[in-house]
């Protein structure tokens, strides 16, 4: 799953990286972001495809239909394996979008007291922004927001090594893939096989021990990405 994540460069290094400055319509600087522990109901910058080109917006993390049960939390997650057929999400489905990030954070329990959990930092190998494939309601051709408005993550399962840290993990999306993915153009079917088939396995990722003041949303700075040694066990 997806539960934290950093978002900390400029949007302009997330555009570059996706090759798209150029398409976006909606106005932008380049002032590190300079967020370093995102949680859920905060609001995350993201990127979705409007006939007109790309649209950058600040869209609360977490949404639910409008018949959900008011007690429960808004989902902040959509397994990719259900999300085009499941009824939860059948309204946004077509709404595509990419949340940018630079990792995300995973907790490991501890066989001896699964009680403890120790949280990892994970990124790509080459350094580079990721882009997780995202759906949520937003606001479309600049409306104003609306309340309700909210995007999910979309996660697959895990594999290799990746399933030491958790069996969930973001579908991330290579440039050419994300691109694709928020093309108003792709249909249905072709985004359901693109978000199934094309999210970066494990091997793409690395990733290490940070400290646990990461758990709490005050800690906000650049040392909670920063890898520590763990106690020989």
């Amino acid at each position: 799953m997806c539960g934290r994540f950093a978002q900390y460069q400029g949007l302009a290094d997330y555009l570059a990286e996706l090759n798209a400055e150029q398409d976006v319509i909606s106005g932008y600087d380049n002032v590190p972001l300079a967020r370093y522990n995102v949680a859920p109901s905060t609001k995350v910058h993201m990127l979705y495809g409007e006939t007109r080109g790309i649209h950058l917006g600040a869209i609360r993390w977490g949404w639910a239909p409008h018949w959900a049960k008011p007690n429960l939390p808004p989902a902040i997650n959509a397994r990719v394996e259900t999300v085009a057929s499941g009824k939860y999400f059948r309204s946004i489905w077509p709404h595509r979008a990419l949340v940018m990030a630079d990792g995300w954070y995973e907790w490991v329990k501890d066989e001896a007291d699964p009680k403890k959990k120790q949280p990892y930092f994970i990124k790509l190998k080459s350094g580079a922004p990721l882009f997780f494939a995202a759906l949520g309601q937003f606001p479309i051709d600049d409306g104003e927001e609306r309340e309700g408005d909210g995007v999910v993550i979309i996660t697959q399962a895990s594999d290799g090594e990746m399933l030491t840290i958790h069996d969930r993990q973001p579908v991330v999306l290579a440039p050419d893939a994300a691109r694709r993915w928020i093309d108003p153009a792709l249909s249905s079917v072709e985004a359901e096989e693109l978000a199934q088939n094309q999210g970066l396995p494990a091997a793409a990722f690395t990733w290490y021990p940070v400290t646990k003041a990461v758990g709490n949303v005050k800690h906000d700075s650049p040392e909670v990405i920063q890898a520590i040694s763990l106690p020989n066990p």
